[in-house]
Formats: structure tokens, C-alpha cells, sequence
């Protein structure tokens, strides 16, 4: 069994966000293997279960806000019994560029406060992470209102791409395992 959980904020107002793109990942999964998500609030989250040739994959969208992702993934872990081991965490990264990923199993919460909360709850830095790039701020533009803010309009083909790309890497793991690697469209 694997948990792949998309990090982001609930509301129409953060739909697009870059905080979001772990949620537009995950939609895009779902899209791809006809899934759909249904409200589960003991779990805090939208959850959609499937079985992809014969393993059971679970599909999480929180509907905590980023900085109490930990609790969905615990009631989640907690329901399905899953092992930390298989757990998959998407969520976005303003160090890295837009346009690039980084797949890592291990590494410290980075100043995400989505991965401060998983790895507080789970106690542990040790499960894979796909880290979507969307950029730095400009020059005193602070993090915080980068993050919830959404993609420029010259922006949005990159991010759909990026996203494909995500897609596309987390269903090849889900046949292979995932590996530490930075993949880039630029």
C-alpha cells in the first residue's frame, strides 16, 4: 500500500496557488487514473482509494491548512495502517526553480511548514518527498505572501507542465520505487 498525500490549503481561494500544486499533482493522478476524491472528515482530508495492479494506492488532499498537514497524515497513517515507508509527500518548494523537481527520501522540513508538520507528527525526515519547484520571491516580496499567491499569466504554461511532469514521475515510481533526482524542463 502507498499514501501519496498533495499538500495544500483548503478553499477556492488558494485553488491555484503555488502552495497548492501538491493538490494540483494529486488531481492530476486522479485525472490520469480515473479516481475520484470524496470528502473523508475523520481523516481531515479528500481522499480517493484505488487499486493499481493489485496494490492498493491511497490519494490525500488535506483539508487542514498547510501547517496542520500532520494531523490528516496521522488519522490517515492510523486508518489504513500504513508504514511511514510508504508514504509520498508532493508539496511545492520556492528554492528550487519553476520548472524543476527534486525527489528525496530524506532531508529536514527546509522551512515548509506543510513538512514541519509531517515530520513533527511522524517523527521522522525519513520519506519521499517530490518537491515541485515554484520559485523564489522577488526581491522583498515576502515568502509567505509568495506562496499563497498564484502563477503569472506568463507562468501558468511552465506550471502545467511541471505538474505533467510530477504526474508522470510519481506514477513511473509507483512501478519502479522512486530515486533521489532533480528533474528540470528548463
Amino acid at each position: 500500500m502507498k499514501l501519496i498525500i498533495g499538500l495544500g490549503n483548503p478553499g477556492k481561494k488558494y485553488e491555484q496557488t503555488r502552495h497548492n500544486v501538491g493538490f494540483m499533482v494529486l488531481n492530476a493522478i486522479a485525472n490520469e487514473l480515473k479516481a475520484s476524491f470524496s470528502e473523508k472528515s475523520d481523516l481531515h482530508s479528500e481522499v480517493a482509494e484505488l487499486n493499481l495492479e493489485g496494490d492498493k494506492l491511497i490519494l490525500a488532499k488535506p483539508t487542514t491548512f498547510m501547517n496542520k498537514s500532520g494531523d490528516a497524515l496521522q488519522a490517515i497513517v492510523k486508518k489504513y495502517k500504513v508504514n511511514v515507508d510508504d508514504v509520498w509527500v508532493v508539496y511545492d518548494d520556492a528554492s528550487l526553480d519553476l520548472g524543476t523537481i527534486r525527489i528525496r527520501q530524506e532531508g529536514s522540513a527546509g522551512g515548509h511548514n506543510g513538512v514541519k508538520s509531517i515530520i513533527d507528527t511522524i517523527d521522522s525526515q525519513t520519506f519521499w518527498r517530490f518537491k515541485v519547484g515554484v520559485g523564489s520571491p522577488p526581491e522583498n516580496f515576502p515568502l509567505e505572501d509568495w506562496v499563497l499567491s498564484k502563477f503569472a499569466e506568463d507562468q501558468i504554461e511552465m506550471q502545467n507542465k511541471i505538474i505533467e511532469l510530477t504526474k508522470e514521475s510519481i506514477l513511473n515510481a509507483l512501478q519502479t520505487e522512486p530515486t533521489d533526482e532533480s528533474l528540470s524542463l528548463n
